[in-house]
């Protein structure tokens, strides 16, 4: 009796692949895969634009402009409590003592408009196409740009210089704002601003310049004004008055996760 396996033409062979065909197997199984998840993740978009960051920044965009006409409002009823306070310190029979009390807490807070002399610092990005100065390593991106540091380098000088408040762009600065870049672009208190950076500060000029000269971070930053043509400006004012802060005050603090 033959052997089922045999044939007239000798034994059949069983099928197998041979290395090639597994490589070419395995190759067109990670396209399909690479294809696949391709499609998932675009969902019909083209995954090779940048349309969600610039949707992103128009967002900011239009949240800024709504902050700043909440802040217009936010003032006007601001302005109508201070009326209605200050008609009710008239009656409710406050002594002189009280009332210069109050108006020096509210001078504090920075919620009263405040003039005097002082003076402007203004920051700006360096010039497109700028190039080191003779002497100076060729500059990098970080080096043509304003960051946070130098703002706040800015407002911390002048505090220390005895100024009685102090403004960024539009803005009055009180005890709970916080100076941050985000990018080339300034986040202050739900706005956001592009250089030129202007911050005006009330006080005596002769030691507000005293305070900016004797800061080290400023005068780092004076270095990449040499090396780069950073932008920095100084403009004194023999009278300059600045706007109360007509913002929310309320504090926002962190919460144990539940």
């Amino acid at each position: 009796m033959s052997n089922s396996a045999d044939t007239p033409q000798g034994p059949v062979r069983r099928p197998f692949w041979r290395p090639v065909r597994l490589l070419t197997a395995a190759v067109f199984a990670l396209a399909g895969l690479i294809f696949v998840t391709s499609f998932n993740t675009a969902k019909g978009t083209n995954i090779r634009t940048d349309a969600s960051l610039l949707r992103l920044s128009d967002l900011i965009q239009e949240r800024s402009h709504k902050n700043a006409e909440l802040d217009k409002s936010t003032a006007a009823v601001r302005a109508e409590v201070d009326r209605a306070a200050e008609s009710v310190r008239r009656q409710d029979g406050s002594t002189k003592a009280e009332d210069r009390k109050l108006a020096a807490l509210e001078q504090a807070a920075g919620t009263t408009k405040v003039a005097g002399s002082g003076l402007t610092v203004t920051l700006n990005d360096a010039p497109p196409g700028a190039q080191a100065a003779p002497g100076y390593p060729e500059p990098q991106a970080n080096d043509l740009v304003i960051h946070q540091q130098d703002l706040q380098a800015v407002v911390n000088a002048l505090w220390k210089g005895g100024a009685t408040g102090i403004q960024v762009m539009d803005q009055r600065l009180i005890s709970t704002s916080a100076v941050r870049c985000v990018g080339n672009t300034l986040i202050l208190q739900g706005r956001v601003y592009s250089p030129p950076y202007k911050i005006t500060a009330v006080g005596d000029t002769r030691t507000l310049n005293k305070a900016l000269t004797a800061s080290p971070a400023i005068q780092n930053y004076q270095l990449y004004v040499k090396a780069y043509g950073l932008g920095w400006k100084v403009d004194e004012h023999e009278a300059v008055t600045l706007p109360g802060y007509s913002g929310t005050v309320d504090l926002h603090y962190a919460k144990p996760v539940s």
